[in-house]
């Protein structure tokens, strides 16, 4: 791309917007293909001069040039991946497509080359007699370990091969998150009439006529695949034939016709099994899990192994409850999983005199982001400002300005809250700019994306518990991104090992329970009065209800992702064939489903982030559950000693140092599992 083109790509040209965020509104799909390419070739230059250049390796003309070398890329990059999630479209989709693989060869190029490594590997040998402070060594040992695990020291036929499957591997991701949308884009439940709105509460009800308008269905009710919109149907939903229909369809998104993801899962695996061995593995877990806090698989396993245990016989005293309360009323018929959330929907009503409709009118999702906003502020001294000056890519978004408590800037936050057919299911944190200091301070720009149901026009959109503290969840990964405060941009924010970087955020929800938020924040959207005492009691008391259920659901699905990757040749795998085996394995009980069933786990076979790795929620759990005790121990949980180190260590550090060593100079102490399961009740 010339220069003149160069500079009329808004994409390339300077972004002359407040605090430099991107231009949204002079972005257009046409400018994505010209710009990746153009970036691609100044990145592969500033590459090539770094590895060409006739002088020793230092750190500063090898690591630090890496370092500011691709900023084009990374720009394009962040964009491009944060809308094609978020607000996609055919158009967007089908570059996406032709630029995943044309990305995975691009690093592939970096990775695999052998004079490149030549240079970090003579400074990696020679680290101790440079003189390299304590931040600089780490970004070189995470260079050295990038480039290993990625194939820099195999052989030339073999790195050929690597980069075949790499390629091929992007290609079925990026289909496979494309089949997983399509099937919810396509899905809706038409409810039309009282009969189909049998037991239905009112925010259910106005949420299904607001996904109707969406839709172009003005004046009928529908269902959709989103989490914020189904799970509430199956929970209160009276006609269990529509409970029935909707579950079904929920659970075998990515398993039909045109969009049949269980081919793409067997190439998956097949072709991660090959590369773990190509690269010295036995398998793709042992390779994905040696650069994490658990090390290997077995450790994962024998954690998991710990909780599922307990989880699965509390599930099926929870099971045979369910029962028990389907044949009071009258039912002939055993507990089926589309069964399940709406008998326990009414076992808690029973037991602790509490619903989710009594719940939701008081989390209303504007006062739940003020107590995010809030939590924030007593631990760390952020203030969050408003802006409808910082261009936004879709109508519903938000953005806010962050300043600490000395009045500095510290990064935008964008807040992208509702579900549409342009956006891929879950909740994520995405980083538009990450922040680091190798030429002047650059600050952050982090964006929070969820799946909540709209409400209709001029009402408050009310949140479930659950939805309130997914909300926390993923504003706790937004402050790892916001405040961090490291040189390099490698190590800045959440680039940090699959199994830490879920435990700032599992961290922060712990704020949303307790009562010095819920009574300030959690108000009553018609009277505005706060959640009384007796129903703060009650919520609490029963928040290890149907945990078994819950815990589960999620060990199900860690436990299956660690079978498909402990795999030494997978073969001709058959998917369904696999994941009925591993559940019979297991001890599946009948009556639950796991939270993710392969052909739409698009944590582990989208990008594979998670693959062989999901297990690392439950890892982080032991961080945070262990972790929130120090500031119950101080008897203050917005202790500013205990969240000084909390911000010090954790929040603000990056991967300075090892995950391990960063928890133990927060708490003092390497981690106590017990906490976990007194946390899930299961002790």
């Amino acid at each position: 791309m010339s220069q003149s083109h160069t500079l009329t790509n808004p994409l390339l040209a300077p972004w002359n917007t407040p605090f430099e965020a991107p231009p949204f509104s002079e972005i257009r799909p046409e400018h994505f293909q010209p710009a990746f390419e153009a970036a691609f070739a100044s990145h592969a230059n500033e590459i090539a001069a770094i590895r060409d250049n006739p002088e020793k390796p230092t750190f500063e003309n090898t690591i630090l040039a890496m370092e500011r070398a691709g900023r084009d890329l990374d720009r394009v990059f962040s964009v491009f991946f944060n809308l094609t999630g978020a607000d996609t479209s055919d158009t967007l989709q089908k570059i996406e497509r032709e630029i995943a693989p044309a990305y995975t060869r691009h690093l592939s190029a970096i990775y695999l080359d052998g004079d490149l490594f030549a240079r970090i590997k003579s400074l990696y040998d020679s680290r101790k007699a440079v003189d390299l402070s304590p931040e600089q060594a780490r970004v070189l040992d995470r260079y050295h370990i990038r480039f290993t695990q990625n194939g820099a020291g195999l052989a030339p036929a073999e790195k050929r091969r690597l980069a075949e499957i790499n390629e091929r591997l992007s290609v079925l991701g990026t289909t496979f998150g494309q089949n997983v949308l399509a099937d919810e884009r396509s899905y809706a439940l038409v409810l039309d009439g009282a009969e189909d709105l049998a037991g239905l509460p009112d925010f259910v009800i106005e949420s299904a006529a607001e996904a109707a308008r969406d839709r172009g269905l003005p004046g009928k009710h529908v269902i959709t695949l989103s989490r914020s919109s189904i799970e509430p149907f199956l929970q209160y939903s009276a006609r269990r034939d529509l409970r029935e229909a909707a579950f079904r369809a929920w659970t075998s998104r990515g398993e039909t016709g045109e969009t049949d993801n269980r081919p793409i899962i067997a190439e998956t695996v097949r072709l991660r099994a090959e590369r773990a061995r190509l690269l010295g593995y036995d398998s793709f877990a042992a390779y994905r899990l040696k650069d994490t806090m658990a090390g290997s698989p077995e450790a994962a396993l024998d954690l998991l192994q710990a909780v599922w245990t307990p989880a699965r016989e509390q599930a099926l005293r929870e099971q045979a409850a369910l029962q028990a309360l389907i044949a009071e009323e009258g039912g002939n018929f055993d507990i089926k999983p589309w069964d399940w959330r709406y008998y326990a929907e009414r076992r808690r009503k029973a037991e602790f005199d509490l619903q989710e409709s009594e719940i939701k009118p008081y989390l209303q999702l504007e006062k739940m982001i003020e107590a995010a906003f809030y939590t924030a502020n007593r631990l760390f001294g952020l203030t969050f400002s408003e802006r409808d000056d910082v261009p936004i890519y879709h109508p519903d978004m938000r953005v806010w300005e962050v300043k600490d408590a000395e009045n500095n800037h510290i990064g935008l936050f964008f807040g992208d809250y509702f579900a549409r057919a342009s956006k891929r299911s879950g909740a994520w944190m995405n980083s538009f700019r990450d922040q680091h200091k190798l030429d002047g301070d650059t600050r952050p720009i982090i964006a929070n994306v969820m799946n909540f149901a709209k409400a209709a026009p001029g009402s408050p959109c009310l949140l479930s518990f659950d939805d309130a503290r997914t909300l926390f969840h993923e504003f706790g990964h937004a402050l790892h991104g916001l405040l961090s405060d490291v040189t390099y941009p490698s190590i800045a924010g959440t680039n940090v090992s699959r199994d830490f970087v879920e435990f700032p955020s599992q961290l922060y929800e712990h704020w949303l329970e307790r009562p010095e938020i819920l009574k300030r924040f959690a108000l009553h959207y018609r009277t505005g009065e706060p959640m009384p005492d007796a129903l703060i009691e009650r919520l609490l008391k029963a928040r290890r209800f149907n945990q078994g259920f819950a815990t589960v659901e999620y060990c199900a699905s860690a436990l299956i992702d660690m079978d498909f990757h402990r795999m030494t040749d997978p073969g001709d795998l058959d998917v369904t064939a696999f994941e009925a085996e591993s559940l019979k394995r297991i001890g599946m009980p009948e009556a639950i489903t796991m939270r993710h069933r392969p052909p739409h786990f698009l944590h582990v076979f989208q990008g594979g982030g998670y693959s062989a790795a999901y297990y690392s929620y439950l890892w982080s759990e032991v961080l945070d559950a262990d972790g929130f005790e120090a500031f119950e121990q101080a008897d203050d949980i917005f202790d500013s000693e205990t969240a000084g180190r909390l911000k010090e260590f954790v929040y603000s550090a990056g991967n300075r140092r090892e995950p391990m060593d960063a928890y133990m100079a927060f708490r003092g102490r390497p981690p106590k599992q017990d906490a976990l399961l007194r946390g899930r009740g299961l002790v």
